[in-house]
């Protein structure tokens, strides 16, 4: 197989097949990212995607789903995502869906009709690394593109019928901005139709620009207990039908359920928490999340 980095795909898609479409990252530029430092953006060759997928095929464990490696490989046009679909299905019949990491501007080349064609080929519930909806933090952490941006695009994969994931990143606006971040991330979440919102933590490692200006005092990090309260936040606005996860490796207690079913008993779950943080129950946890 052909892989310039790790295995990167959260925790739900562990038993997925994966395939490098590309590597690295488009964009590369998110001040709090580590994924991809040291690998640089490049697609693959459809030559090696198809001896990749060939091998695939050789595993005694038939793979329902292949979950593309690559920070983006959504960015692929759409030309080259429906040859890697015809390839995949050409060779791994068995293989029901097509999913990866996204950034919300990896739509922009695609068109509605474009979009329906790539569902009708298996492509569904791309994760989209949007982690927030407040223009000020998404300048801050230098994702590139502004709220609105996130709406238009997202709104595309609706209109296609294509389901998606949304990511939401706690902390990223760092101490006591958590409650505005969460009712303006809510406020873009509630425009669309995600399938899933994913929740994870902000959690620096030394080798980001974040991390640097934490230890030149230019940005604060919200502790145990504000990020819960911003995820309490986040949950009470949230106004449309999805499912709501947080259970990656960033998250001190796991959290689930549907939305609007399970709201009270999340929010019953999170007062507990919020009760905890105040007694220091997770104060070190952070510090003991070695990788992501």
């Amino acid at each position: 197989m052909h892989f310039s980095s790790g295995i990167n795909r959260p925790p739900y898609e562990a038993m997925d097949g994966f395939l490098q479409v590309t590597s690295g990252c488009s964009h590369g530029k998110c001040e709090f990212c580590t994924f991809y430092k040291d690998s640089p953006f490049k697609i693959s060759n459809m030559k090696e995607v198809e001896e990749d997928i060939k091998e695939l095929s050789n595993y005694e464990y038939k793979f329902e789903r292949i979950y593309l490696q690559g920070a983006d490989p959504f960015i692929l046009p759409y030309e080259k995502l429906a040859k890697v679909a015809e390839l995949i299905h050409r060779y791994l019949p068995h293989v029901k869906s097509i999913g990866g990491y996204a950034r919300v501007d990896n739509v922009k080349n695609k068109s509605i009709d474009e979009l329906k064609k790539l569902k009708d080929m298996g492509y569904s519930n791309f994760y989209f690394g949007n982690e927030s909806g407040d223009d000020y933090i998404l300048k801050r952490m230098n994702k590139g593109y502004e709220a609105k941006v996130v709406v238009e695009m997202l709104s595309k994969l609706d209109e296609a019928g294509m389901p998606y994931i949304m990511n939401f990143l706690g902390g990223l606006g760092g101490h006591n901005y958590g409650l505005d971040h969460a009712l303006k991330s809510a406020d873009v979440i509630n425009q669309l139709h995600p399938s899933m919102v994913y929740a994870s933590e902000l959690t620096l490692f030394p080798d980001t620009p974040l991390s640097r200006d934490v230890k030149a005092g230019k940005f604060i990090e919200a502790n145990e207990q504000e990020r819960f309260e911003e995820l309490k936040a986040l949950i009470e606005a949230i106004k449309i039908p999805t499912v709501f996860k947080a259970e990656h490796v960033t998250m001190p207690a796991p959290i689930r359920g549907r939305l609007p079913e399970n709201k009270e008993e999340i929010i019953e779950y999170l007062d507990n928490l919020i009760e905890a943080a105040k007694e220091g129950a997770f104060d070190n946890y952070r510090s003991n999340v070695l990788s992501l």
